[in-house]
């Protein structure tokens, strides 16, 4: 009998963190680095137990939790969701890597609480197959945040930052709930189950409400443009690690993938056109955003709207392949955008800034560090032989068989985006040593490389040979796409 992996990795952070605010200050780091570390290997361990050619949805756990209306602790996972696993792991680990030397985690127990809380909650999104369980996770998401933005934010603006994105969220919620209310008050029983709300289309108006009311709160967490205000003052504000979570795990993607789109096929078949046109404009407004920006963090977090907007763009087509590219490119989020702000944060820490105008001359003194954002924001771009490059390309296959005039558009915006992203480079880290900050600054340290060579490890295999991890979400794409007619 296999050991309940979701319940280990969803439950498991949250009785670390107990434990990490029971205990001595000075072990606080130590235990989370041990939780987290040991997530990792449950997480692979759940990986292993997969069956990709198996039954679509896995490891699956249920019992009643609140039988009188309906609502069951129900956990499972399929080809769209079992890699994010490892992938939340690893990142998680590598934040907390990183963030070492930030004062709230090495003077106090604050950081690693909210770190393992939210660890503990992002497992929830991703594994969560009743609705209501869904929304509490997603919806308590916002406390560890707001907690991690006052707690070891690295500018004064970062309380405003951190209210601004409590509030938006907390707005944000309500369609969700709303959606959610209608969904079980239309399906069999009162079932709150996905699974069960699959088996059972809605009649098409209620597609069409259920599909607005998906696209307003999950567009808001993706973010698409014009929802996207929150994320460069975060970006700016908050300190490295919690952007590279933020950026790097795409539960607002994952939300439309797994949530709104399949639970409303029809309606989001006739709307194409608002779905296409909102990932266009993402696309070309975050790769042009990226060319007014001088600092470093608002860059790649422009470069980030950019890309989530192609996979919006890709996964209208409602398609295997624009599925299999989104949740390809929701994955190299993880680990290319999510090391790019990991080495940020790291410059952050050596230097006080981000700033090109402050920065100069960093391939001298940190070679290392400066390889490493190169390496990672080339991934980001979709280089060929990194993981970034399959994904971008059934995306942009996915879109040009469906609209071709979207996808000219995606390719021209995701040009501007690369050369925008080489351009800053060169100015940050090449030429001459321009500020003092820079002249006596540390390379990488072995911890800091350690974990960042194992996100450099995975890009580069993904890349070199991605068949394995494509055939494991081929499966869940094709049912997903069978769900549209598809």
């Amino acid at each position: 009998m296999s050991l309940p992996w979701l319940s280990i990795l969803f439950l498991g952070p949250l009785l670390a963190a107990l434990l990490v605010a029971l205990a001595p200050v000075r072990w606080a780091r130590w235990l989370a680095a041990a939780s987290m570390g040991g997530s990792l290997l449950a997480a692979g361990a759940a990986l292993l137990a997969f069956v990709p050619a198996g039954a679509r949805f896995q490891l699956i756990e249920r019992m009643p939790w609140v039988p009188m209306l309906g609502i069951d602790y129900f956990l499972a996972v399929d080809g769209l969701s079992v890699l994010f696993l490892p992938a939340t792991a690893l990142l998680f680990l590598g934040t907390l890597v990183v963030g070492w030397r930030q004062p709230g985690l090495r003077d106090g127990r604050g950081v690693a609480v909210s770190l393992l809380a939210l660890q503990s909650i992002t497992v929830g999104v991703f594994c969560a197959m009743d609705l209501v369980l869904f929304f509490l996770c997603w919806e308590l998401s916002i406390l560890p945040v707001y907690a991690l933005l006052c707690q070891a934010g690295v500018t004064a603006g970062a309380r405003a930052a951190a209210t601004r994105y409590a509030l938006l969220m907390l707005g944000g919620g309500f369609p969700l709930l709303l959606a959610i209310v209608i969904l079980i008050g239309g399906a069999p029983a009162g079932a709150a189950d996905l699974p069960s709300l699959l088996a059972e289309p809605l009649p098409l108006g209620r597609q069409y409400l259920i599909l607005g009311l998906g696209l307003l709160a999950f567009g808001l967490k993706v973010p698409l443009v014009p929802l996207h205000t929150w994320l460069p003052p975060i970006a700016l504000a908050g300190p490295g690690g919690l952007t590279a979570l933020l950026v790097g795990l795409k539960i607002g993607a994952y939300g439309l993938i797994r949530f709104a789109l399949p639970l409303a096929p029809q309606a989001a078949a006739d709307a194409y056109w608002l779905l296409a046109g909102l990932g266009t404009v993402s696309v070309i407004y975050g790769a042009v955003g990226m060319l007014a920006q001088s600092n470093l963090r608002v860059a790649m977090a422009y470069s980030s709207i950019s890309h989530v907007g192609l996979v919006v763009l890709g996964v209208a087509s409602l398609t295997v392949d624009g599925v299999l590219g989104g949740i390809s490119l929701l994955l190299n989020f993880a680990l290319a955008t999510g090391g790019s702000f990991l080495l940020l944060a790291c410059l952050h820490q050596r230097t006080g800034s981000t700033d090109v105008a402050a920065l100069g001359g960093i391939v001298q003194r940190a070679p290392w560090l400066a390889a490493g954002v190169l390496f990672c924001g080339l991934a980001g771009i979709g280089l060929p032989l990194t993981s970034g490059f399959h994904g971008e390309w059934m995306l942009i296959a996915a879109t040009l068989g469906r609209h071709t005039g979207a996808g000219m558009a995606a390719l021209f915006g995701l040009a501007i985006g690369a050369s925008a992203f080489v351009a800053l480079y060169r100015q940050a880290f090449w030429g001459e040593v321009r500020t003092a900050p820079v002249a006596p600054m540390q390379d990488l340290t072995g911890r800091e490389r350690a974990v960042l060579w194992s996100l450099f490890g995975l890009i580069l295999v993904i890349g070199l040979y991605p068949a394995p991890w494509l055939d494991i979400v081929r499966p869940a794409a094709q049912a997903w796409a069978a769900g549209f007619g598809r």
